[in-house]
């Protein structure tokens, strides 16, 4: 005999709720279980963009485009040479992180990272006039993203600088990133002192040469295989590296060890480079930067191919919208600080770090990396259901960045401009948090989202191109 109703009378009700939380809070109230979907309306006022942009018939086959030339991307490190010769850089000249902005509403850390350049370059002899010359515009600040290149929290390269070259022969494109100084009190974070200048120059003058060597004397290393096996060993690939740079290492040790220069040298590049923990960091960066790159330049794509910070603005830009920014005020993290510091001291989000995001690692692979939390705030359930949630954001997975506790599915990869819009689900990023005032340095590290606005103004942009 069937029981009525299948039991529905005779059991406890578990009632799933979506929408408004007044049904599911009058349930709370008597004491009955609710699993909220979590669902809500798009914003006010872009029902008709949202329409007409889901509608065009070139999104889905455009989408499915840029996420076969975003997995298909290689990243092979190549060289190791001074920015000046891989990127043109002439004297005077600066890159940074995020969309473009001028002295005037640069943050601290940005400042503060401006003025330790243009004390490294030999531009000024004092913080005070290298201060004093940038405010009157007497030099060239660009994105690092418009030269195709990448720079972490700051992100400020200037010509002496060394830049990892990081080559996609599949698509003919080349990407750089800065060599990573290490974590406290650096130039990315905005710290200028005597003690980082140094160090800059001492990355030019030796890191940078032995670097090289090795390089060219072991061939050109995979990252995109470093990346994929890292994701397996506890790395989400943003803000925890340890395997990746551990990996690196080995790929490059034998090649340092035989550097044509005085064995001190190479034992102070090997010293420094195994204790660094975000090692591995700068070439993830330009990996994901050529990933993200392929996809760009789709007629009607809704992903995204950037997701950049300075500090102040953050921006993004999409496939389907070319080189144009989208931004929104930047978002401040929330996580965990170091010593005294509190959330009075940081700055809002800042560096060209989100691209490993953008291109599915980082945030979106928190599931691979739970100890992350213990970095950056959270806990373990939450780094499961941020990956989880960008599944509803992305257009795919990527066939070779799994996640082994989701049964190797692979990370969500191709951000939509769209669907972000639509679920009200925004992309998580984990990152650091630079401080607020310049010559402070890292404070700490945190998670973060961007604002809603840019993806409203692209999926606006993207709705007037599908109507012309």
């Amino acid at each position: 005999m069937t029981t009525p109703l299948r039991g529905l009378l005779t059991t406890d009700p578990v009632v799933a709720t979506s929408g408004v939380a007044l049904f599911a809070d009058a349930l709370r109230d008597q004491a009955v279980p609710v699993l909220d979907a979590g669902w809500h309306p798009p914003p006010p006022g872009t029902e008709g963009d949202l329409a007409i942009v889901m509608a065009d018939p070139r999104r889905v086959s455009a989408n499915a485009a840029a996420l076969a030339r975003m997995t298909a991307a290689e990243a092979l490190l190549v060289d190791v040479l001074p920015a000046s010769q891989a990127l043109g850089l002439e004297r005077g000249t600066f890159l940074h992180a995020g969309p473009p902005i001028e002295w005037e509403r640069a943050s601290g850390p940005l400042r503060g990272a401006l003025v330790g350049a243009v004390l490294l370059e030999g531009l000024a002899d004092t913080p005070e006039e290298a201060e004093r010359r940038l405010a009157a515009g007497a030099f060239d600040l660009e994105p690092c993203h418009h030269r195709g290149a990448v720079g972490p929290m700051a992100g400020v390269v200037s010509p002496s600088m060394w830049v990892y070259a990081v080559r996609d022969d599949v698509h003919g494109n080349t990407s750089w990133c800065s060599l990573n100084e290490g974590l406290g009190k650096v130039l990315r974070y905005g710290a200028y002192g005597p003690e980082v200048i140094d160090r800059l120059r001492w990355m030019g003058a030796v890191l940078g040469p032995i670097l090289r060597q090795a390089v060219r004397s072991t061939g050109p290393v995979d990252i995109r295989a470093i990346i994929a096996q890292m994701l397996q060993m506890g790395d989400e690939g943003h803000n925890r590296n340890r395997a990746g740079s551990l990996m690196l290492l080995r790929e490059l040790l034998p090649g340092m060890i035989t550097a044509d220069a005085p064995a001190s040298d190479v034992a102070e590049a090997v010293r420094f480079s195994g204790a660094n923990e975000h090692f591995f960091l700068n070439l993830g960066m330009p990996a994901c930067k050529l990933a993200t790159r392929a996809a760009e330049g789709i007629p009607g794509s809704t992903v995204v191919t950037t997701m950049a910070r300075n500090g102040t603005d953050f921006g993004i830009r999409v496939s389907g919208t070319g080189e144009q920014w989208f931004t929104g005020p930047a978002n401040t993290p929330q996580g965990l600080f170091l010593g005294d510091y509190g959330p009075e001291d940081a700055n809002p989000d800042i560096g060209d770090s989100a691209i490993t995001e953008t291109a599915g690692i980082g945030g979106f692979a928190m599931a691979a990396a739970p100890a992350i939390v213990r970095f950056v705030g959270g806990d373990v359930p939450f780094a499961l259901a941020a990956t989880r949630r960008m599944y509803e954001v992305t257009v795919g997975e990527h066939p070779l960045y799994q996640v082994p506790v989701l049964g190797f599915r692979g990370t969500p990869v191709g951000i939509d401009v769209a669907l972000v819009v639509r679920t009200g689900d925004l992309p998580q990023i984990n990152t650091g948090m630079a401080g607020r005032v310049a010559g402070t340095g890292q404070v700490g590290a945190g998670l973060v989202t961007p604002p809603a606005e840019c993806f409203t103004a692209a999926l606006t942009a993207l709705a007037r191109a599908a109507g012309s």
